[in-house]
Parts: structure tokens; sequence; C-alpha cells
């Protein structure tokens, strides 16, 4: 059996993100090297941070790749060896370290280097508009001369679009006349996955070349952000790690290629349950669970040893 492990993007960030997680001495070390550049223990920090700063670009990344981290070192140990990884915007850093070729103190270190590279390309006074119920072609037509694009294809006629906020924000006014079924702003203030972002590219690109790159773990495959094709070669996959920050990632050829490549199970490390319940839509037959939907990590593996059999 084949498990499709899902990391988060930002956006579902909460003050009790970390309940799971951060309770373990396992991932002490983890949280003490995000410290570092968060300033304060990510633990103690989301309880007491108000909803602006949870939402600010480079801390989102940090907080939501520690969590994909630390989910994956605790469930190491009852996680099958075959897996699929793929990652959501910046969670595909952190797949890129749970599929063996980062170090996870690494990754946290390229998160930031991530974020600081976006927020220095970014043009100010940014936004990111969800819109589901249009076909690709129309939602395209909608941003066409406009200082906006679509950043994200998800399943079932699911989009995210990013750019300058009032031209996003006329989008949204337009797709909800031209009959959408949802409409609804994401909390990141950022045109991720745009040509806004385009300066960022060769910025991060240049960091990840001076990162160490490890061996993937066997039985692992890991899938890339803008085209959903399987990483065989590792400058390529580098290169297209960087250029996700400004082309659109294709979420549903992510989902479809892990399914394609055996997966019968999907979990999301979170924060969150948008991957899962994503998954679950576009393939109703597969198990589709969010570390989210738990109470304990006795609860996840007992959840992962029914659905993978071991």
């Amino acid at each position: 059996m084949t498990l499709a492990i899902l990391c988060s993007g930002q956006g579902g960030q909460h003050a009790d993100m970390f309940d799971l997680t951060g309770a373990d001495s396992r991932t002490d070390a983890l949280f003490a090297h995000a410290a570092r550049h968060l300033g304060a223990d990510p633990r103690a920090w989301v309880r007491d941070a108000d909803p602006d700063a949870l939402r600010e670009n480079r801390t989102a990344q940090l907080l939501c790749t520690l969590q994909a981290l630390a989910a994956a070192a605790l469930l190491d140990p009852v996680l099958p060896r075959r897996r699929c990884v793929a990652g959501y915007s910046v969670g595909e850093v952190a797949s890129w370290s749970i599929a063996g070729l980062f170090d996870p103190h690494d990754a946290l270190d390229l998160a930031d280097a991530r974020a600081r590279a976006m927020d220095a390309a970014s043009g100010g006074d940014e936004g990111m508009m969800f819109v589901r119920g249009l076909a690709r072609a129309d939602v395209e037509r909608l941003c066409a001369d406009r200082d906006a694009a679509v950043a994200i294809a998800n399943p079932g006629d699911a989009f995210v679009i990013a750019g300058r906020r009032d031209a996003v924000e006329a989008i949204a006014a337009d797709a909800a006349r031209a009959g959408a079924q949802r409409v609804a702003p994401v909390g990141v203030r950022i045109a991720s996955h745009t040509r806004r972002l385009a300066s960022a590219v060769p910025a991060f690109r240049a960091v990840l070349g001076a990162a160490p790159i490890r061996r993937a773990l066997p039985g692992t495959r890991l899938f890339c952000g803008i085209d959903g094709s399987a990483v065989l070669d590792t400058r390529d996959g580098l290169d297209k790690l960087a250029r996700q920050i400004a082309e659109p990632v294709e979420w549903a050829a992510c989902l479809a290629g892990c399914v394609e490549a055996g997966a019968t199970a999907f979990l999301e490390l979170g924060p969150g349950r948008a991957l899962a319940e994503m998954a679950a839509g576009a393939y109703p037959a597969l198990p589709a669970r969010s570390l989210a939907d738990f109470r304990s990590l006795d609860g996840v593996a007992s959840w992962l040893e029914r659905v993978t059999g071991r």
C-alpha cells in the first residue's frame, strides 16, 4: 500500500496548531531551530499572536513548514515505506525534506530564505482570492489585462488567483457575477505563484544551489508543484522548486500524480484540512484525513494501520 503525504501551504495556521506536534520532546530540536528565525518558541508564540501576525508571509511559511516537519518526525515509525509526497506552495519545501532530500533543519532555513526572497520581490498591496465553479479558461479571461493571474489550480474547477489587491477584488466581483459557486479571500498578503514575484526565483534558486542534498528515501516518490511530475532529476527538481514562486501550482495534477503512482490513501500534515478535503472530493474512493482530524498521535497511527494494512 502507498500513502500520499500532503504538506500544507500557509493559510491554516492558528493558535492550537502545535498541540499534537509540539508536546513531544522528539521535536524540541526542530522547534528550537525555528525559534532562531521567529525570535521565540513557536509553540508559545502562536498562542499569543494576533491574527495579523499569524498571516505575515515569512512567519506563516516558517510555521507551516515546521508543522509538517514535526509531524513527519513523530509519525515516521508508523508511516509506510512506500509513499508519495507532495507539497502545496511552501509545503513543497517540507515535502523535499520528508522525501529525504533536505535535512529538516536545512528545510526550515530554506523556508525562511524563500519567504525573504518573496517579500523582497513583492510590490506590496497584494492578495489572493479563491474562486470555485468557473472553468479555468473563464477565470483566465477575467484575469486578462489585469495585474493578477491564476496562482493555484485545485481539483473541481477551484482556483486561487493572486495579484494586486484592487485587481483581485475586481476579478472576484466579476467571478461572482459570472456564476462562481464560491468566492472568498485567502489569508495570504503576497501574490504567490505569479510573475509579480519573478525576481525572487533566481534569488531562491541560488540558496537552493548551496543547500546540502541527500538521497531520496527508498520507496518514495516526490512530486513537483508546477506540473505534478515526479522528481527524477535533482537539478531539474530544484529549478522547478524555485520557479514555483512565480508560476502556478498545479495541485490537481499533483494529486493525480500520487494516484497514478499507486497512492491508496492521503494524509495531510497540516495545519488545517484543506488538502485532505480536496483529495477526498477528487478521489472519494480513497481515504483522506488530516492530522487536524485526530486528538492523538496514537489515533493517527491506528488510522494508518487500518488504511495501509501494516
